[in-house]
């Protein structure tokens, strides 16, 4: 588990996207006061896909990095959307956001930490390094590997953080998958999981603890911050169940084709390598740990 203890001297001014949700919310907890946060988003009435407001805002602040954690990522939703391209709502909130961001850092020398996902992998081969090249499948992951490829034009302020499948998030926001889980299970509902897909849950304090030390050490490229156990869905769930002592009865085996027919493409086997971040000696919990931070 990643260490994310104080040890800033003066606090660093961050300025950011979608320091609401289930990532960002954890980010400003965990690292408040030494990193001060000031969040772009409609909840504080800014638009990132109106380029003149993201120029405004960007230019007013003295922050030295912007953390861009806002997305549209809903997968299903977003693959409905696929045939508009550059029309679509996912496209305009992913690309067309991360656009402005990008060209506001480099007007007023601003670094980017861009948060992106092991989506950008179809999962049919693998396990995937930093230098992998991505072959995004969904609409979703798609708009996401356009993101990573206009940060990348930042050259060495330019950060990209793959992670995958994040937990642990607080209870007001948005669930993660394990909570969407835990409460299914507790409420007595079938959870139909998936056998043959594997999976690299990743514990949210953990992807924390990444930010701080990358962000410290002035980083730039990309880096892979994901859970160091690949598991199914099917034995995540068992898992949930056994570590939180609830009925695993309820948990229903299914195959990755059934699961996800006329659903928006997920990968199969998106197992992503931390060697990068394991040279800095960063390490991260396997799954089974990190659910015992749950109980």
């Amino acid at each position: 588990m990643v260490e994310t203890r104080k040890i800033w001297g003066n606090a660093v001014n961050i300025i950011g996207t979608g320091l609401s949700g289930l990532v960002g919310s954890r980010v400003t907890k965990l690292l408040t006061p030494e990193f001060q946060f000031e969040n772009l988003s409609l909840e504080t009435g800014i638009d990132i896909t109106q380029k003149d407001v993201v120029m405004e805002k960007i230019a007013s602040s003295d922050a030295s990095w912007i953390f861009h954690f806002a997305a549209r990522t809903d997968l299903d939703a977003s693959e409905k959307e696929r045939d508009l391209g550059e029309a679509s709502n996912t496209w305009r909130v992913n690309v067309g956001g991360t656009r402005n961001i990008v060209e506001a850092a480099q007007k007023f020398k601003k670094r980017v930490l861009y948060l992106s996902t092991d989506f950008v992998f179809d999962g049919n081969t693998g396990p995937y390094t930093e230098e992998s090249t991505p072959s995004p499948m969904s609409w979703y992951a798609t708009t996401k590997y356009e993101g990573e490829k206009l940060v990348a034009r930042l050259g060495e302020s330019g950060l990209i953080l793959r992670i995958a499948f994040p937990y642990g998030s607080a209870p007001s926001v948005r669930p993660d998958f394990v909570q969407r889980i835990k409460d299914q299970l507790a409420a007595g509902e079938t959870v139909v999981a998936v056998t043959d897909q594997r999976i690299t849950p990743t514990y949210i304090d953990d992807i924390v603890g990444v930010i701080h030390a990358l962000v410290k050490s002035v980083a730039s490229g990309i880096y892979h911050a994901v859970g160091s156990q690949a598991l199914s869905p099917f034995e995540a769930a068992i898992l949930i169940a056994d570590t939180l002592h609830l009925d695993k009865s309820t948990i229903a085996p299914t195959s990755w084709a059934l699961y996800y027919k006329n659903r928006a493409p997920r990968p199969l086997r998106a197992v992503l390598q931390t060697l990068k971040i394991e040279s800095l000696g960063l390490s991260m919990i396997p799954f089974h740990e990190g659910v015992r931070f749950l109980v």
